[in-house]
């Protein structure tokens, strides 16, 4: 039987949505502040030459550098304000999720609630300002070492240059971060998402040129072409598939007598989700092997040592190291972010003391056991799922020079926020037509004892 949410959100019609003013009003600033960001992707860093910067990247539009530009919705090509993008961030959040689990301290403010979330995000940022320095200051080095046939890409390479790159690429990646929480609190939909999401979405149209465009002068045949768009919207349709799949663990109350009346005995599920992590692994993944590509991609094999040169190499696009580390950090990555947003022995402790019990289950280690038994094996499903999306595809792009935008991880990226931002909408919705109901039943005892 369908639940009053689930009846409520059927009869959606779109005169509901007109007279949710709030909601319209979050949408509008959503809108709004993904805008700002797009029109920031092309305000350049001082002092760099945006010809030479567009060669570098045609050469390794092929590696992860491609993938990276891809993230930043084609500003780290353009090299503007915006090209570390949110990644900083992302890693700071990743980094500090882990010690919360390893140092007691950090352990403690996660369980204190809204004050301790508040901490750990306050520790986040300030992570996120050392991890865009360091990338940054990186990035500013590199630079000046990059030369091509149209030149030098720093125009006066010198100390100014330097503080003035590393400031302009920390600020930008501050504003995101600003931007991404306001969208979370004032908008619809996870901001950081968005802000990713909107990068690659922004980039589909000339990704779909570049694709006709290979049809068209032979360099891919028209049947591939079309086969390649078929396999794009079944890979889509198995994201979506496996994104909703869930295992319902039925959870079940005793009845309480409470006075001459009966309470309890009610039945209910807990849903777990197969995809625990979301879009967290492939995101996190791209940006760990990020960083020995990138410093050998910007030196431009000049002054490296010899191993950091073979990790350039051999970490290219297509390539086996690439694939196998690529595949394994996207189930590290899988299994620590399960492990670290459900506890299975607090869950169980929780659900004893609230007196519910799963049948056939004892209460307390038992049921903790259960508990990780089946986020494992979960979460094993999941992982295989992400790294079956996200590698297969690299085989095509690897071969025939598909756009990335095509790839599994943006496909990911595009429907996971996709999903989560239409839930957001449609829980709006709902309380919207709740609050609705409520005023109505308030009018209508109002007038009654008016009557009276």
């Amino acid at each position: 039987m369908a639940s009053a949410a689930e009846q409520l959100a059927a009869n959606f019609n779109v005169g509901s949505f007109a007279k949710a003013t709030e909601l319209k009003k979050r949408i509008w600033f959503t809108l709004g502040a993904l805008i700002v960001y797009r029109l920031g992707t092309y305000i350049p860093v001082p002092g760099v030459d945006a010809t030479v910067m567009g060669q570098l990247l045609a050469q390794h539009q092929g590696g992860i550098l491609g993938m990276f530009n891809m993230f930043t919705g084609g500003a780290l090509g353009r090299m503007t304000v915006f090209a570390l993008n949110i990644m900083p961030y992302i890693s700071a959040s990743i980094i500090v999720q882990l010690m919360s689990t390893a140092v007691p301290s950090l352990e403690a403010l996660k369980k204190e609630g809204e004050q301790g979330r508040k901490k750990l995000n306050q520790y986040t940022r300030y992570l996120t300002v050392l991890i865009a320095l360091f990338q940054a200051y990186g990035i500013a080095v590199g630079l000046e070492n990059v030369h091509s046939a149209a030149g030098a890409a720093v125009v006066h390479p010198g100390m100014f240059f330097l503080l003035s790159c590393v400031t302009t690429l920390v600020g930008g990646t501050m504003f995101l971060m600003w931007l991404g929480e306001q969208i979370t609190a004032r908008g619809v939909g996870n901001g950081i998402s968005l802000i990713i999401f909107a990068g690659i979405v922004a980039n589909l149209p000339h990704a779909l040129a570049s694709l006709f465009q290979l049809g068209y002068t032979g360099a891919l045949s028209p049947f591939f072409v079309l086969l390649f768009l078929v396999l794009a919207a079944l890979t889509i349709m198995f994201i979506v598939f496996m994104e909703q799949a869930q295992r319902r663990v039925v959870i079940q109350y005793p009845k309480r007598q409470m006075g001459q009346r009966m309470f309890g005995g009610d039945t209910t599920h807990m849903p777990l989700k197969v995809n625990t992590a979301g879009v967290i692994p492939p995101i996190f993944a791209s940006s760990v092997l990020l960083i020995p590509v990138t410093i050998a991609g910007f030196m431009n094999g000049k002054s490296l040592p010899g191993w950091l040169s073979f990790l350039g190499q051999e970490l290219g696009q297509g390539q086996p190291l690439y694939m196998l580390f690529y595949a394994a950090m996207i189930v590290f990555f899988s299994y620590f972010y399960a492990a670290v947003t459900f506890n299975p022995t607090e869950t169980a402790d929780n659900l004893r003391k609230q007196g519910g019990f799963i049948p056939g289950v004892r209460p307390g280690a038992s049921t903790a056991s259960y508990f990780d038994k089946i986020l494992t094996r979960l979460t094993t499903i999941g992982a295989a799922y992400m790294v079956a999306v996200c590698l297969l595809p690299q085989i095509l792009i690897s071969h025939y020079n598909v756009p990335f935008y095509f790839g599994g991880t943006s496909l990911i990226i595009i429907v996971s926020v996709t999903i989560d931002t239409v839930t957001q909408i449609q829980s709006h919705l709902v309380a919207h037509q709740y609050q609705g109901l409520m005023r109505k039943s308030r009018g209508g005892r109002k007038q009654r004892i008016i009557r009276r």
